[in-house]
């Protein structure tokens, strides 16, 4: 099934009103101008492009320590500890240009089929977060004191590194659909 193929369909499935929503969200006045803006717009691309590559550096990193494949001579904690920072950091301007230029270009992302993949990629980041946190990441000492990585770490960086794949590959192909 070819993208044109994909669109087509899309538009007909039922309950799908976003277009009336992402208008009016696209024509909150600031967002205009944003949008419009020989500067503002590029910028804030660069920003979001720029903390994707960071963040999405350190987030490999991490998963590839927890998978004793990298970075062996840094202990898991020290590895965890010295991100954590830096990837909230990254994270958080990364999402918060990223919702700035989603809702300037609403009627553009509005029928993109992904786009919303790359949402429900994101949603199910969060999910992969909540499960994990509690159990692998907050726990890195157990991890560092284990002889073997435990499987519950292994899963954690393995969904992490396919989850946070989709999502950067999901938003390339956004600028492929028309």
């Amino acid at each position: 099934m070819g993208v044109g193929r994909v669109r087509r369909d899309f538009h007909r499935v039922p309950g799908i009103e976003a277009m009336p929503t992402a208008h009016s969200i696209q024509s909150i006045g600031f967002l205009t101008g944003f949008s419009e803006s020989v500067l503002a717009y590029p910028i804030v691309l660069s920003i979001h492009l720029a903390c994707i590559a960071l963040f999405g550096g350190m987030i490999l990193a991490t998963d590839l320590r927890l998978l004793r494949l990298t970075f062996k001579s840094l202990t898991i904690s020290e590895m965890v500890t010295s991100l954590r920072p830096w990837k909230r950091v990254g994270g958080t301007t990364m999402i918060a240009m990223g919702l700035l230029l989603a809702a300037s270009k609403a009627e553009t992302y509005a029928p993109n089929p992904f786009f919303w993949t790359k949402m429900i990629i994101l949603g199910l980041i969060g999910v992969h977060a909540l499960i994990f946190r509690p159990i692998v990441y907050s726990k890195t000492e157990e991890l560092d004191r284990s002889p073997v990585i435990p499987t519950k770490a292994k899963v954690a960086a393995i969904l992490s590194l396919v989850l946070w794949t989709s999502m950067f590959v999901m938003g390339r192909l956004i600028a492929y659909w028309d």
